[in-house]
């Protein structure tokens, strides 16, 4: 075995800090979005043969984590959540430093009650910088599709945060 890493997994340690943040946005928990990475990258170095482009490494890699995310979320739906305790210490929403007001905590919580849709889509362009054409290449969807979610993302983020969820979802439909 040759024990110098290949060009395609220097070119995937290259994209590790967006996708740990992506990760991070996506679930809320970075105990739980390290795992979402390593499975990520593990996925992706075993079907290194499945990508066609790799000018679109980084959003490839954003698809398989996307992918093993809702899979995640399918499965914790079916079997029901259990959260051990030491978990909590991870918790993105209760590591917000004192004297931050919560600011960061309610931010968690306000993009908890987001569709996983509407999370991914904030994050691809608010956080991520990705452009619209961008998003809906990733996506596989037009355009419009994508500003419209984003449109509906972001004022259910509103309402969320304002503290009326309800009203954010009569809004917005």
């Amino acid at each position: 075995m040759d024990p110098t890493p290949s060009t395609f997994a220097q070119a995937i340690a290259a994209q590790l800090p967006r996708l740990r943040r992506y990760a991070a946005a996506l679930a809320g928990n970075s105990a739980v979005a390290d795992d979402l990475v390593q499975d990520c990258i593990e996925r992706a170095l075993s079907r290194e043969g499945t990508l066609r482009d790799a000018s679109r490494l980084g959003a490839w890699l954003r698809t398989i984590l996307y992918s093993i995310y809702i899979s995640a979320l399918r499965e914790r739906q079916r079997r029901g959540i259990a959260i051990a305790v030491d978990e909590l210490a991870d918790d993105l929403a209760l590591s917000a430093p004192r004297g931050d007001d919560g600011a960061v905590r309610d931010l968690v919580r306000a993009m908890a009650t987001l569709s996983p849709d509407h999370r991914h889509i904030l994050v691809l362009v608010g956080v991520e910088g990705m452009s619209y054409r961008e998003v809906a290449e990733l996506l596989d969807v037009p355009v419009g599709t994508v500003m419209s979610r984003l449109a509906r993302a972001r004022e259910r983020l509103r309402a969320a945060l304002d503290g009326d969820v309800d009203q954010g979802l009569r809004r917005v439909r």
